[in-house]
Order: C-alpha cells, then sequence, then structure tokens
C-alpha cells in the first residue's frame, strides 16, 4: 500500500512570473543599461579617431568605423534580450548568471577605455594590457553562454555572436599589439 503525495493546486492568486509591465520596464531596463555601456565605452573610441587611431597600424581585415558601431549596438541589444530572458525565469537559479552578465558589461567597458583611452599615456602597453582586458571579457562571455543556456536556450544562443565578435577583436588588438 503506498500513499499518496499531496500536491498542491496552484495559487491564481500568486502570479507565476513578473507581470507583463513588470517585464517590459525589465526589457527596457536590460537595453537601457546596455546602451550606456555602449555609450560610456564609444567616448574614448571617439576621442582616439579623431587621434591616435588614425595613424596607428591596423589589420588589414579591420572592418570600417561605421561597422564597428552597427556590430556593437546589435550585439549589445542581443545581450540585453538574453539577459533578460534570464531575468525572466523565476524557477531556476539564475543570480550567478546575471553576476556574470554584469561583469561582462564592467569589462565591455573597461576594454576601450584601456585600448583607446589609454595609449597615448602607455603606448604599446596600453594595447597589451587591452589584450588581456579582452582575453577576460572573451571568457567571461562564454561563461555567461554557459550559464544562460541551461536557464534560457535562447539566451544562451543571443550571446554566442558576442563571443564571435570579442574573438576577432581579440585579433584585432593582438596585431594592433604586435604593431604599434
Amino acid at each position: 500500500m503506498s500513499a499518496a503525495i499531496p500536491t498542491r493546486a496552484p495559487d491564481p492568486a500568486v502570479p507565476d512570473g513578473p507581470s507583463p509591465w513588470r517585464q517590459i520596464a525589465a526589457l527596457f531596463g536590460f537595453l537601457s543599461l546596455s546602451w550606456i555601456v555602449s555609450l560610456l565605452g564609444s567616448l574614448p573610441v571617439r576621442a582616439a579617431v579623431g587621434g591616435w587611431y588614425v595613424l596607428a597600424d591596423k589589420a588589414p581585415w579591420t572592418p570600417p568605423g561605421l561597422m564597428f558601431t552597427s556590430v556593437w549596438l546589435v550585439l549589445y541589444a542581443a545581450m540585453a534580450v538574453a539577459a533578460w530572458l534570464v531575468w525572466r525565469q523565476r524557477r531556476l537559479p539564475r543570480h550567478r548568471a546575471l553576476r556574470l552578465y554584469g561583469l561582462q558589461l564592467a569589462l565591455n567597458l573597461l576594454w576601450p577605455m584601456t585600448f583607446f583611452g589609454l595609449y597615448p599615456l602607455l603606448g604599446t602597453a596600453a594595447l597589451w594590457l587591452a589584450l588581456a582586458v579582452l582575453t577576460a571579457l572573451t571568457f567571461t562571455a562564454i561563461l555567461t553562454v554557459l550559464r544562460f543556456g541551461p536557464i534560457s536556450p535562447t539566451a544562451g544562443v543571443l550571446m554566442l555572436p558576442n563571443v564571435s565578435w570579442l574573438v576577432f577583436s581579440a585579433s584585432l588588438n593582438l596585431y594592433a599589439a604586435l604593431s604599434n
């Protein structure tokens, strides 16, 4: 004779997740945060493009500047949507994944400040330091994909283009460090 395990019926008064308005607000929050990081990171880039970077020896596969801006805007949007998808999942542990995302944003902000902002002060050493930051950023982005994927497969997939772009960016950074 086996005893049945009593189950509790879902309480319709208790929402299963955040309200639709809260979800919309959170999505705008994630998008805003990402684009603020993008905007702040672009400040040293703008200064360098009119200065030392024009004369720098760049990799032959360096895309035009407008392409960088366009790609980063799309990548930041995809990363924000991925973080939002993870945030929406209340049933699974998501705090570590979102902390990695926050670290990734911080490293995304640190890289242009190091590469473009410190070069006038440190010269080539800034480019090597920026490559170290970019390596840490790439590693963090990979860990973020691995944390996001089990929580939301779509979120994990949305983070993959960022990893690819970071590897490509690392090739440009390495060339610049070796050539300048």
